[in-house]
C-alpha cells in the first residue's frame, strides 16, 4: 500500500526518499498554473439537502483520483473542483464574532480558500469549510519537512546555494494525501492571529475560549456501499479500511498498517502498529500459560498433596473465624485444593522465567520493529519541532520573560523556586491518593473479616459451606466497584495536580498527566492483589493467639488449601470484569450518543422525511476523538500488560484472556475510529514515547513479583524442602510425587481447643465428627505442639523454609535480571537488513550529492573557457 522507502522504479530514473528542508519543491510547469478555486464567503448559502451523496471518490491504482460524478457529494466546495482540507464550526449566536473576522481575514491572508455552509437542521451552527491551493501546500510542506520522493536528478541553483529536486508530481491534486493536506492546514490555522498581541495566535486558543465549537478534518465519504467490494471496488480509503480493517469479519487478518499511516497519520499507525505487535507476541505466552494450565490438569490424579488432602476425613481443621466458623475436615478442602494445583504446579516456576523472559524479547523486538515502520514511514530522521508554550503558562507567567536559547525569542519563564514549590505539591497529592488507595484496601480487608462470620453463620447451607469462597468473590466484585468509582475520582485530581505544576508545553503536560494516571490506576487495580499475594494470611498469629485489627477483627485466614486460590480469583474476575466494561464503554458510549443523535434529527423532521446530510455535517454528529488522544487506548494495554506479567506465576491463564481481549480490541477500536468518531487530525510520532519506559519499569516489577509468589504465596517451597530435608527422600536427592507422602500432615500444626481465647472459642464442640467433644484441631504452620517444652514455638522446618524462601527470591531474580539483560545485548536494535538499506540510502544520497557539484563545476569550467578566462590546474 506503500511504496518501499529503499528505492522505486520510475521509468528508468530511480526514486528515493529526502527531507524537504535539504530541497526546494520545483514546481516545472506547473508552478504557475492558478487554482481555480474562488473564495466568496459574503454569500452565506444555507445547507443543501440533496447535495450530498454517499458516494465518495473512486480509489484506482495510481492513487486518488476522483470521478467527476462524486465531486459534489460533500467533500468540495461548491465549485467541485477544491477539495474540503479542513472544517471549523461556530454558532451565530456566539459573542465572539470579532476574533473570528480577525482569524479569518488572516486565513485568507495565507493564501487559503474558504466557504461558508450552514447546517441543515440549525441555521445557527455554521461550517468554514477550508481548503489549501496548490502553492500554500508546497510552501508549507517544505517549512514542515514533509517528506516526499524525488529524482536522482539533482538541480543546483548558484545563487541560492541550495540543492533542488524534481519531485515526482503526476497530478497536484494527489501529490498530497487527504491525511498531509489536512496536518498541513492544521499547522498553517496553529499560527494565525486573531487579535492584536504577541500571544493571540493560533485555533487552539479560539477552541478553548469558544470562539469555534469545533474543529476537524473530513472523512472521505461513507463506510460503506451498496455494491461489494470484491466485484467493484472500494468507494474511498474510509470504505477501504472498514472493510480490510474495522469489520469483525477480518479479525484474523493482518492489519493493514500503510492505510491506517495513510488516513490517521503516523501516531495513530504506530499505536495499532504496536497493539498488534504486543497481541502477536501474546501468542507463544498465552500457549505457554494454557499449557501449564492443561500440565496441571492431565497431573491432578497424579498429585501426591491433593490425594492427601482428599483422604484427610481424619483431620479437623480449626475454625478460620470467630464464633460462628465451625470445625471442618480438610477433606472437605478436596475441589480448592485441586484447583489449586492447576496453577500451582512444577511448570509454574518454568512459565514464570519464561514470562519475565518474554517481556524482555517482546521489548526488545519492538524496538526493532519500531525502526522498520520508523524507516519504511520516514520517521527516523524526523524530529518533533520547537513546541509552542501552553495559554496557561503564558498567561501565568508573562510578566517574567527571558531569551529561548534555541529560537532567541524572549519568552515567559517559571522561576526554579516556583516550580519546586509546585511540583512538592503536587508529590503531596500524589502521596495523598495513594493513602486513600489504601485507606479502600483496608476496608476490604474489614469487609473480609466481618463478612466471613456474617457467611459462616448464613441460613443458606452452600454460603455457610463455602464462607470463605463467598466472602473472597463478594469482596472481589465490590473492589471492582471501588476501583471505577476511584478512576474517576483519579482522573480530576490528575488533572488539577498537572495543571497545578503547569508544564510549559503540551508534551510535558501530556507526560506529566500520563504517569499521574498510570500511577493512580495501576495502585488502584493491583493493591488488593499485592495485600492478597503477600500479606493474607501472612500475620494473622496462631489459634489461641490470633492479631486483630484495633484490637476487635481478627484478620483473616488463607483457605486450608492455601491462599493461591484467592488471588486466582481475584486476577480472574477483575480481568474479566475490567476487560468487558472498558470494550462496552469504549463502543457501546459513542453508539449511544451518535445514536441519540440521529433520534433528535428524526424527531425535529419528521420520520417520513429522509434528511441527506453533506459530509461535514454528518462528521460533526459524530463523537469527538478522547480529549486526551490515544492515552486512554495505551493505558488500558498497559495495564493489561502488568496483569498479563506481574502476578502471572498465580494465574497462567491471563496471557490467554488478553490475547482473547486484543483480538476483539484491535477491532473495536478500528471500529471506532473509521465509524463512530470524527477523523483525527493526522500527527507524526516516532515511537509510543512514554509508554516504552513505563512498560520497561513493569516488566522489572514483574521479575521481583512473580519471585516473591512463588517463593511466598505457593506451596512451591515448603514441598521442595520436605522433599529434599524431610520427607521419604530426604537426602536421596530425589523430588517426585513419591517423596511428597506425609507433606500434608507435616505442613499442619496442632493446637488444643481448651487454649482458644474465649471470644473466639467455637459455639460447636466438634461432637458432629466422633460422637465426643474434640480436644484437638489442625492449622496450617510450622509450630510445636501445646505439650512442648515452648508450646507453639516455630519448628525447624519453620527456619528451614524461611531460608529456602529467602534464597529462592535471590537466586530467581539474579537469574533472571542477568537472562534479561543478555538478551537486551544480544538483540541489536535495528535489524541487519535495515542497517544496510539505511547505508545504502545515505551513500546514494551523498553521490548525487557530489554527481550535482562535479555537474556545477564542469558548467562553470565551460563557461570560463567561452568567455577567455579558463584557468590552469582545475578540478576536475
Amino acid at each position: 500500500m506503500e511504496a518501499s522507502s529503499s528505492g522505486i522504479t520510475q521509468g528508468k530514473t530511480k526514486v528515493f526518499r529526502a527531507v524537504a528542508k535539504d530541497v526546494n519543491i520545483l514546481f516545472d510547469e506547473l508552478e504557475a498554473v492558478n487554482s481555480p478555486c474562488k473564495d466568496d464567503d459574503s454569500l452565506l448559502h444555507p445547507g443543501n439537502l440533496t447535495s450530498t451523496s454517499d458516494d465518495a471518490s473512486r480509489l484506482e491504482a495510481g492513487g486518488e483520483t476522483v470521478p467527476e460524478r462524486s465531486k459534489s457529494n460533500g467533500l468540495y466546495f461548491r465549485d467541485g473542483k477544491c477539495r474540503i482540507d479542513y472544517i471549523l464550526v461556530y454558532r451565530k449566536s456566539n459573542p465572539q464574532t470579532e476574533k473570528r473576522e480577525v482569524f479569518e481575514r488572516n486565513i485568507r491572508a495565507e493564501g487559503l480558500q474558504m466557504e461558508k455552509e450552514s447546517s441543515v437542521i440549525n441555521s445557527d451552527i455554521i461550517f468554514v469549510k477550508l481548503h489549501a491551493p496548490w502553492e500554500v501546500l508546497g510552501r508549507y510542506a517544505e517549512q514542515m519537512n514533509v517528506r516526499m520522493p524525488f529524482r536522482r536528478k539533482i538541480y543546483y541553483l548558484p545563487r541560492r546555494y541550495k540543492f533542488m529536486s524534481s519531485f515526482i508530481i503526476h497530478n497536484k491534486d494527489t501529490f498530497f494525501n487527504n491525511a498531509t493536506r489536512s496536518r498541513i492546514v492544521h499547522h498553517i490555522l496553529q499560527r494565525i492571529k486573531y487579535e492584536e498581541g504577541k500571544n493571540k495566535i493560533g485555533l487552539n486558543r479560539l477552541l478553548t475560549n469558544g470562539s469555534y465549537e469545533a474543529a476537524f478534518p473530513l472523512h472521505e465519504g461513507s463506510y460503506r456501499s451498496k455494491n461489494s467490494i470484491r466485484t467493484h471496488g472500494a468507494e474511498n480509503h474510509r470504505h477501504l479500511l472498514y472493510e480490510c480493517w474495522a469489520s469483525w469479519g477480518v479479525w484474523y487478518k493482518y492489519q493493514p498498517l500503510d492505510l491506517v499511516r495513510r488516513y490517521f497519520g503516523e501516531k495513530i499507525g504506530l499505536y495499532f502498529a504496536w497493539l498488534g505487535w504486543y497481541t502477536g507476541m501474546l501468542f507463544p505466552a498465552a500457549f505457554i500459560g494454557l499449557f501449564v494450565f492443561l500440565y496441571g490438569v492431565t497431573t491432578l490424579d497424579h498429585c501426591q498433596v491433593s490425594k492427601e488432602v482428599c483422604r484427610a476425613i481424619d483431620i479437623v481443621m480449626c475454625p478460620v473465624c470467630d464464633k460462628y466458623c465451625p470445625f471442618m475436615r480438610l477433606s472437605d478442602s478436596c475441589v480448592y485444593a485441586k484447583v489449586t494445583h492447576l496453577f500451582d504446579n512444577g511448570a509454574t516456576v518454568f512459565f514464570a522465567v519464561f514470562m519475565a523472559v518474554w517481556a524482555t524479547v517482546f521489548l526488545e523486538f519492538w524496538k526493532r520493529r519500531r525502526a522498520v515502520i520508523a524507516y519504511d514511514w520516514d520517521l527516523i530522521d524526523w524530529e518533533e519541532e520547537e513546541e509552542e508554550i501552553r495559554p496557561q503558562f503564558e498567561a501565568k507567567y508573562s510578566k517574567k520573560e527571558r531569551m529561548n536559547p534555541i529560537s532567541g525569542k524572549p519568552e515567559p519563564y517559571q522561576a526554579f523556586a516556583d516550580k519546586c514549590s509546585r511540583l512538592v505539591v503536587s508529590a503531596s497529592g500524589i502521596f495523598f491518593m495513594i493513602c486513600v488507595v489504601i485507606a479502600a484496601v483496608f476496608g476490604i480487608v474489614i469487609y473480609r473479616v466481618v463478612t466471613v462470620s456474617t457467611f459462616a453463620a448464613f441460613k443458606w447451607a452452600l454460603i455457610r459451606n463455602n464462607s470463605q469462597v463467598a466472602t473472597t468473590g463478594t469482596a472481589v466484585c465490590i473492589n471492582f466497584c471501588i476501583i471505577m468509582l476511584l478512576n474517576v475520582l483519579y482522573e480530576k485530581v490528575a488533572l488539577l495536580l498537572t495543571n497545578l505544576e503547569q508544564p510549559r508545553t503540551e508534551s510535558e503536560w501530556e507526560n506529566s498527566f500520563t504517569l499521574k494516571m498510570f500511577l493512580f490506576q495501576f495502585v488502584n487495580l493491583n493493591s488488593s492483589t499485592f495485600y492478597i499475594a503477600f500479606f493474607l494470611g501472612r500475620f494473622t498469629g496462631h489459634p489461641g493467639a490470633y492479631l486483630r485489627l484495633i484490637n476487635r477483627w481478627r484478620l483473616e485466614e488463607c483457605h486450608p488449601s492455601g491462599c493461591l486460590i484467592d488471588l486466582c480469583m481475584q486476577m480472574g474476575i477483575i480481568m474479566v470484569l475490567k476487560q468487558t466494561w472498558n470494550n462496552f464503554m469504549e463502543l457501546g458510549y459513542p453508539l449511544i450518543q451518535n445514536w441519540w443523535t440521529r433520534r433528535k434529527v428524526r424527531q425535529e423532521h419528521g420520520p417520513e422525511r429522509k434528511v441527506r446530510f453533506p459530509q461535514w455535517e454528518k462528521d460533526y454528529n459524530l463523537q469527538p476523538m478522547n480529549a486526551y488522544g490515544l492515552f486512554d487506548e495505551y493505558l488500558e494495554m498497559i495495564l493489561q500488560f502488568g496483569f498479563t506479567t506481574i502476578f502471572v506465576a498465580a494465574f497462567p491463564l491471563a496471557p490467554l484472556l488478553a490475547l482473547l481481549n486484543n483480538i476483539i480490541e484491535i477491532r473495536l477500536d478500528a471500529y471506532k475510529f473509521v465509524t463512530q468518531w470524527r477523523r483525527p487530525l493526522a500527527s507524526r510520532a516516532k515511537d509510543i514515547g512514554i509508554w516504552y519506559g513505563i512498560l520497561e519499569g513493569i516488566g522489572i516489577l514483574s521479575v521481583i513479583t512473580n519471585a516473591f509468589v512463588i517463593a511466598i504465596t505457593s506451596d512451591f517451597i515448603p514441598r521442595l524442602v520436605y522433599a529434599y530435608k524431610y520427607g521419604p527422600c530426604a537426602g536421596q536427592g530425589e523430588a517426585g510425587q513419591k517423596c511428597m507422602v506425609g507433606y500434608v500432615n507435616a505442613s499442619l500444626s496442632v493446637f488444643r481447643i481448651s487454649d482458644f481465647e474465649n471470644r473466639s472459642e467455637p459455639e460447636s464442640d466438634g461432637s458432629e465428627f466422633s460422637g465426643t467433644p474434640l480436644k484437638y484441631c489442625r492449622y496450617r504452620d510450622y509450630r510445636d505442639p501445646p505439650h512442648s517444652l515452648v508450646p507453639y514455638g516455630y519448628t525447624l522446618q519453620f527456619w528451614h523454609v524461611l531460608a529456602a524462601r529467602l534464597a529462592f527470591i535471590i537466586v530467581f531474580e539474579h537469574l533472571v535480571f542477568c537472562i534479561k539483560h543478555l538478551i537486551s545485548y544480544l538483540i541489536p536494535d535495528l535489524p541487519k537488513d535495515l542497517r544496510d538499506r539505511m547505508r545504502r540510502e545515505k551513500y546514494l544520497i551523498q553521490e548525487m550529492m557530489y554527481e550535482a557539484e562535479l555537474e556545477r563545476l564542469q558548467k562553470e569550467r565551460k563557461e570560463r573557457k567561452k568567455n577567455g578566462k579558463a584557468h590552469h590546474n582545475e578540478w576536475p
